[in-house]
């Protein structure tokens, strides 16, 4: 059941996940389409996420953009003063201006390898951190304990912070710690794009992928094709992992194994280095004293890869 419509207001909007803007020429939606795209977030009930371009706004538009309740998702770069959540790709950022934000770091691994330990300083200041290593699909297996590696670097700078009296929020560490269930992307499911052709997308990621993957428009509404394979309970592999703080993107799933509910190799052993890495830092904080007491322990595992004992399973 949809819950949530993402608007990209230009074809520069700013990613905040695995996908690359293709498109380098601005090009804002009409006003029109903007305003039927909000009327049909109002009808169907959803929650809408707006996506800004480094560029500001006409007048009209934010004056538009506010007759309803909305969520801002905005470069660093731009005007972001009243960002939800402030999106960059520099490492360089001035890191004074995240303090108390969502922050979204894309990167490409090779990036996050040389540069890992700046996080700590984001950490300290930003209310919540998510790290997108937009080429995990390239990690191979001797990638493999380098990530694990950096995880256990990273996590020691996350207790102190805890033990420091503070509650960083870190997608690659802590979010599973506190999750009981799957918290993924769910684009296609729950949350379907709005692009500035007036045309619905399973993400963003499929409207720059070519606009012959549109799936509905404004006139004619959603016609998405086996709409039931971007649902968990379509997904056999997910739907038995517990490495709930997996993005599952859909996308990366048709990039890698031409099928949106089968998530590939490489997705899968991240997820679970971040898993395990979340385990022992659970650990590690509860060995300091009561830490979120009224969670389960996070199960040992001994594969990576849960295509490894997917055989196993009824």
């Amino acid at each position: 059941m949809l819950q949530y419509l993402v608007i990209l207001l230009d074809d520069t909007s700013a990613s905040f996940c695995h996908y690359h803007v293709t498109k380098s020429t601005p090009r804002l939606m009409p006003l029109d389409t903007l305003k039927r795209g909000i009327r049909f977030g109002m009808i169907e009930n959803l929650m809408i996420q707006f996506i800004y371009p480094n560029h500001a706004l006409p007048q009209e538009y934010l004056e538009v953009i506010d007759t309803i309740d909305h969520s801002d998702i905005k470069p660093l770069a731009g005007d972001n003063a009243d960002a939800d959540i402030i999106v960059t790709d520099n490492w360089e950022s001035d890191v004074s201006k995240l303090r108390d934000a969502v922050v979204v770091l894309r990167t490409c691994w090779a990036q996050f390898r040389e540069h890992y330990s700046q996080l700590n300083n984001w950490l300290a200041v930003a209310k919540r951190l998510n790290v997108v290593v937009t080429d995990v699909e390239r990690l191979n297996d001797d990638d493999r304990e380098q990530y694990k590696a950096i995880l256990e670097t990273l996590s020691k700078e996350v207790e102190k912070l805890y033990v420091e009296g503070k509650s960083p929020q870190f997608n690659l560490l802590t979010d599973r710690m506190v999750l009981t269930e799957m918290n993924n992307c769910n684009a296609g499911d729950t949350t379907i794009t709005l692009a500035p052709d007036g045309k619905f997308y399973i993400c963003p990621a499929f409207y720059y992928d070519g606009e012959n993957q549109s799936v509905g428009d404004l006139d004619n509404g959603l016609d998405i094709k086996n709409r039931q394979l971007y649902s968990l309970d379509h997904a056999p592999i997910c739907r038995k992992c517990d490495a709930w703080q997996c993005r599952r993107c859909v996308w990366l799933n048709r990039k890698t194994t031409l099928e949106v509910n089968t998530p590939g190799h490489e997705q899968c052993v991240a997820a679970h280095l971040e898993r395990n890495a979340s385990r022992d830092l659970m650990l590690s904080l509860r060995s300091r004293g009561t830490f979120l007491p009224d969670k389960e322990e996070i199960k040992e595992l001994t594969y990576l890869d849960p295509f490894e004992i997917a055989t196993q399973w009824n």
